[in-house]
């Protein structure tokens, strides 16, 4: 695990499992035998070098009969699974109504595959090692389940066209990638927009970004830079992001335009 995933709660975790597993006089083989890990997987988290899932803490916490001591580092050990500077933004993210999203480099990580997902992280320099690797993956793709929550949260993208030509990972990890962009376009929440390359008008020259709403209509603006990000709230930098959104999907390919230049996309690979 990286520094940059830095948190202490892997850890506080693993000896609590730890702790919990010796005093049931249970080997790390049974217990992973009766939650449906391997040996080596419960070593790992045990030792804070993986962080588990919430179904996998609730089972265990079942198991070693610990009475709800676990459960209790549900939401702490999901933070954790992001980098320090996306944790916050995830907390918000889960729990929005609506989320809107402007791309410039890569696919949205909430429309990336697994595939996909892993070439953008092991293309980090420094790079990462293989463990967090996967464990971010994991991370990105469990953010996805907000597609499948009731109510449903509105949420659409805009993202540049120079993203789905770029073939990252190869052809077939791209047309992997270009068939789930037009799978989840097709829901009833979602909208996907394609900025051309060809536009003489661009309203976002300056970056990505996020906006953000909650079921308290408290409106959030989610900015990521180099090795560092800022949620905003002021009113003020909110609705110029908001605004910029606007003239930007009007500047964009409709989704039905957009979805059917992935599938041109999709055919021509």
């Amino acid at each position: 695990m990286s520094e940059e995933q830095g948190t202490g709660v892997p850890h506080i975790f693993g000896r609590q499992l730890k702790r919990l597993r010796t005093a049931a006089e249970m080997g790390r083989a049974e217990l992973g035998s009766r939650t449906g890990y391997s040996e080596s997987t419960i070593a790992s988290f045990e030792q804070g070098r993986r962080i588990p899932s919430a179904e996998f803490i609730a089972r265990a916490d079942e198991v070693l009969g610990a009475h709800g001591v676990l459960l209790e580092l549900v939401e702490e050990m999901e933070r954790a699974q992001y980098p320090p500077f996306f944790q916050d933004a995830a907390k918000f993210e889960k729990e929005a109504v609506a989320l809107h999203f402007f791309a410039v480099q890569t696919v949205p990580g909430l429309l990336q595959t697994q595939d996909y997902a892993r070439v953008v992280f092991a293309m980090r320099r420094p790079p990462l090692d293989e463990e967090t690797i996967e464990q971010r993956v994991a991370a990105r793709l469990a953010r996805q389940a907000i597609f499948r929550r009731r109510p449903m949260p509105v949420i659409s993208f805009v993202m540049e066209e120079a993203i789905l030509r770029k073939q990252l990972g190869g052809p077939a990890v791209m047309r992997g990638q270009l068939e789930q962009i037009l799978l989840i376009g097709e829901q009833p929440n979602v909208e996907i927009q394609v900025m051309p390359d060809a536009r003489e008008e661009h309203a976002a020259l300056s970056g990505r970004f996020t906006l953000i709403e909650t079921a308290k209509g408290r409106r959030i603006a989610y900015v990521e830079a180099f090795k560092s990000s800022r949620l905003f709230t002021d009113r003020s930098t909110v609705r110029e992001l908001d605004e910029r959104y606007g003239v930007l999907r009007a500047q964009a390919l409709t989704p039905r335009e957009s979805l059917a230049l992935v599938e041109k996309m999709l055919g021509d690979t």
